[in-house]
């Protein structure tokens, strides 16, 4: 359990998104009536929570994914019978615990409320809460203080219901100390490994056995409803490709305007020795370093060829004595002014007087001088009109987008006025269904999933936009889809297929490669286990790998199955063997050794605080459960039908 919520936190927050929002974001303060001539999707007790209700919480739930996925959240993922389910389930939660709290009378004073509300961040402005932003909010929701206090009375209510079983929640030190030593336990085993792809080449695949297993898997072969489209794309290359000639003059004038951007600096590769001089130090110090920093530049000058030799033995800066005084490339305008102009003064091989620098005396050698070097036009050319095109083109970008909007609802019939004006191309795919791109094999040709603008294509918007009604059934243009900043899509259904199983030619490969993976598989496993009899009758290290020790913890790049089988070998006796099929080869495991580890990993530290949150939402289900039950809670045959219906309708 520790290692799941450990590796999966992003799945699990995305979870409590999608299923675990506050009562005030699906209900609103009209959610605490008791009476409705709505009709019951559930009853729970003396309440019941009402379609409209149930609408509505579904409404704001696909409105909070969009808003937090910016738009590429695919509806299809909340409009089928579990998301339902999962969604009525919580709206019945909440009126267990509105129920519980009528009946018990359970409140908050006025300060707990305040308190509450000045902690939401949604109100408040560097960390404080801000009376402006808070009117600011609630106007935007249209809503009064008055109501939305009410709400979180009421909410807050609700907390009272669960929140002591959930404080009292511990979790037993004998339960932790046992689950730590198990996550540590190490096991030191040896694999081997029998590979589906070595029995391949005995594996043979009749038309016979193709068309059997084609017969027989007709429901896994049906195909969805999917669309033919035609599109547009609006991005950076249809922008350039507008771009109008350049002249020379316009390219010469861009030259002349950024004529600094096309200079490379002077720079000077240089050694130097450094003697150094305190801060603070009397001037009789620093004349005996500024002495002694002459004599090293006399010495050097008389052998430059000698210079690394005499910085690693003079020199006091550390960092670069023991490369011989080696600094690298330095352009001008990196040094002090002083410094600057007295390296940049230097010729190649010529060794400075003393220099005085911030830390002391410095000596410099020129190993090599490079000047400044300025590209001309000639040289700058094709950088130069790469940059025009770009900055013209992000400017017909702009004013292609804004025509493209006008073009496909102005002509909503048809995407050729729009390619026509603008110089777009209009391009054709296949095989585009609601919740995903067929497969090539599947689509046939032209499949949109292999395509260059499969990503785009692929994107949850535009398959929401093709099986809308405005574009599928009335055969209008979509509206302009917004990929990303710099891509634009226009879509338009050509065909609509039915459902329908493909026939057996198009799957003809797919089925001759999914037999030949699932017999060469079975090969290996007759393998394995033949292996395995073997090794139990009589142990032996043939054929096995070299051993790794691994823990719950640490599985040492191993797959999780692997990492079971190998703990479900009893301790004793050893060598022990387990066996766990994976999805293209056959593992024999072996375990030689096994011993307890540290428990007092760093990892584990926050263990206990974890497990006993988990134990605490276990025991606050429980409780639900119980609940529920004293209330009679019941899904009423309309909840039924609602949970099992195709769809919704509110997803669109």
């Amino acid at each position: 359990m520790f290692e799941f919520i450990r590796t999966h936190q992003r799945l699990m927050q995305l979870l409590l998104l999608i299923f675990v929002v506050p009562s005030f974001v699906f209900l609103g303060v009209s959610g605490y009536s008791i009476v409705s001539a709505d009709p019951a999707v559930a009853d729970v007790g003396r309440l019941s929570v009402t379609k409209e209700e149930f609408t509505q919480a579904q409404r704001n739930q696909l409105q909070q994914m969009q808003e937090s996925s910016q738009g590429r959240f695919d509806p299809a993922l909340l409009d089928n019978p579990q998301a339902r389910e999962a969604l009525l389930n919580q709206l019945i939660d909440q009126k267990v615990q509105m129920a519980v709290a009528a009946r018990e009378h359970f409140s908050v004073s006025d300060s707990v409320l305040r308190r509450a509300i000045a902690s939401m961040p949604q109100l408040q402005v560097d960390g404080q809460f801000s009376p402006d932003r808070y009117h600011e909010v609630l106007a935007q929701y249209g809503m009064s203080p008055r109501d939305f206090e009410a709400g979180q009375r009421a909410q807050l209510a609700l907390t009272t219901v669960l929140s002591p079983v959930d404080e009292s929640a511990s979790l037993p030190a004998p339960v932790l100390d046992s689950l730590k030593r198990a996550l540590t336990e190490e096991r030191t085993i040896a694999l081997r490994v029998f590979q589906a792809k070595d029995y391949r080449a005995g594996v043979t695949i009749t038309d016979a056995d193709v068309k059997a297993w084609y017969e027989s898997h007709q429901k896994e072969l049906r195909l969805p409803d999917e669309v033919s489209a035609d599109y547009l794309v609006l991005d950076e290359a249809a922008a350039m490709a507008s771009v109008p000639a350049i002249s020379d003059a316009q390219l010469k004038d861009y030259y002349d305007q950024n004529k600094s951007r096309y200079v490379v600096p002077a720079r000077v590769n240089l050694s130097h020795i450094l003697i150094k001089v305190p801060a603070g130090a009397t001037e009789e110090i620093a004349k005996a370093a500024l002495a002694k920093a002459q004599d090293i530049a006399k010495r050097a000058r008389a052998e430059p060829s000698q210079f690394a030799d005499l910085a690693r033995k003079e020199s006091q800066d550390a960092g670069t004595a023991r490369e011989g005084g080696t600094l690298g490339w330095i352009q001008r305008g990196t040094l002090p002014l002083s410094m600057d102009q007295a390296v940049f003064a230097l010729k190649q091989g010529q060794v400075s007087d003393p220099i005085k620098g911030p830390d002391g005396y410095h000596i410099f050698l020129a190993n090599e001088v490079q000047p400044e070097k300025g590209e001309t036009f000639d040289e700058a050319r094709a950088k130069v009109t790469d940059e025009v095109r770009r900055q013209l083109a992000a400017d017909r970008f702009a004013d292609m987008a804004t025509k493209l909007t006008s073009l496909v609802y102005d002509n909503s019939s048809s995407l050729e006025p729009a390619a026509k004006q603008l110089g777009l191309q209009i391009r054709h795919v296949t095989g585009i269904a609601r919740d995903r791109l067929l497969a090539a094999d599947e689509a046939g040709p032209g499949a949109a999933s292999a395509s260059k603008d499969a990503a785009a294509l692929g994107d949850p918007r535009v398959r929401q936009a093709l099986f809308s009604s405005q574009v599928l059934a009335d055969k209008q243009n979509s509206g302009v889809i917004e990929i990303s900043p710099d891509t634009m899509l226009v879509v338009r259904v050509d065909k609509l297929t039915p459902s329908h199983v493909p026939a057996l030619a198009q799957v003809d490969a797919r089925i001759r490669t999914d037999l030949t993976d699932e017999r060469s598989l079975a090969a290996a496993v007759a393998a394995g286990k033949q292996a395995l009899a073997a090794v139990e009758k009589k142990p032996s290290s043939d054929g096995f790998e070299k051993p790794v020790t691994i823990s719950r913890m640490d599985s040492a790049g191993l797959a999780k199955s692997v990492l079971d089988a190998a703990f479900s070998v009893p301790v004793t006796p050893l060598p022990a063997y387990s066996s766990v099929t994976l999805p293209t080869a056959y593992a024999v495991i072996r375990v030689d050794h096994i011993q307890p580890g540290t428990t007092d990993k760093p990892a584990l530290e926050g263990l206990g605080t974890q497990l006993a949150q988990v134990w605490g939402a276990v025991e606050q289900a429980a409780v639900l459960t119980d609940l529920r039950s004293e209330m009679k809670v019941k899904v009423t045959s309309e909840g039924k039908k609602l949970i099992n219906s195709k769809g919704s309708g509110d997803q669109g």
